[in-house]
């Protein structure tokens, strides 16, 4: 039986980490401030939104919260990052993703000032995290590396398997492991033999939104399984891109889903809030 690596208890002793550092840089005049912006009404965005909201609350931070219309233009919401790039109060901007077909997503990215991006998409911050000398992380690969590096799983030498190659998950996610010394293969669609691919892998990070994808019989034994995907079944419940019961019946850890990585990436987002902070304050 798999160990179970739990994104609920540690995201909570992370969180608990940064109450107790807020806390501090708040005996200094420093209080993290975090403004995110909805466009539209998407409702797993306004959940998302509602999320972060809470979290800043739970921390002490500065939060504000800018809901637009569908039809804002992308004029009408570039001046609204211009006027958050110019506020002090304000450490980090994030954007909520998607926005509307009228509004191009990378002149928005663009415009955010770089020490402010705690998504860390804009092309400053993604050439910051290829070169190793990064102040922000995507936050859900960031998430990815705290649950395997406080779960006890050593990286350095390993072989890692990344299944998926978006800009948001895949792509930075290997850079991380790279970062982290393993050895890393992104397998994607056009993978031929993927299966064999993934099969030599100690870590495997899939993350392309198809459920049950990555099934035990593609696994080595004792292989390490973080699932980042999230669909939801036709019942209605929530299944990960792994086949959790084949998987487990294999590897040695795996994350759950829902409450593994999920749970993490709002926590690493306050995380990036926070350093965006120090960094504006000189500490």
């Amino acid at each position: 039986m798999a160990q179970l690596i739990s994104g609920k208890e540690i995201s909570a002793a992370i969180r608990a980490e940064l109450k107790e550092e807020t806390a501090r840089l708040k005996e200094q005049d420093v209080v993290p401030g975090l403004a995110v912006v909805l466009v539209g009404d998407d409702p797993a965005s306004k959940v998302y939104v509602r999320n972060k909201k809470r979290a800043c609350e739970e921390l002490g931070y500065y939060s504000e919260e800018h809901t637009l219309p569908a039809d804002t233009t992308q004029e009408q919401l570039l001046e609204l990052v211009k006027r958050l790039n110019g506020d002090e109060r304000i450490h980090g901007i994030l954007v909520q993703l998607p926005l509307p077909r009228q509004i191009d997503e990378q002149s928005v990215i663009a415009a955010i000032d770089p020490d402010k991006d705690v998504d860390a998409f804009h092309p400053v911050n993604v050439g910051r995290i290829m070169i190793g000398d990064y102040r922000f992380v995507p936050c859900t690969p960031a998430g990815v590396i705290e649950l395997l590096e406080r779960s006890g799983v050593e990286l350095e030498g390993k072989e890692c398997v990344v299944i998926g190659r978006s800009n948001i998950v895949g792509k930075p996610m290997a850079m991380l492991l790279l970062h982290k010394n393993a050895t890393v293969t992104i397998c994607h669609s056009r993978t031929k033999d993927l299966a064999d691919v993934v099969r030599r892998a100690d870590v495997v990070v899939v993350a392309i939104g198809r459920p049950k994808f990555l099934t035990g019989d593609m696994l080595k034994k004792g292989a390490v399984v973080i699932d980042v995907g999230t669909s939801r079944l036709p019942d209605g419940k929530l299944c990960g891109d792994a086949d959790f019961v084949s998987c487990e019946a294999v590897c040695s850890q795996i994350t759950p889903v829902p409450g593994g990585v999920g749970p993490m990436t709002i926590t690493m987002l306050m995380k990036n809030t926070l350093t965006a902070a120090k960094m504006r304050a000189g500490l």
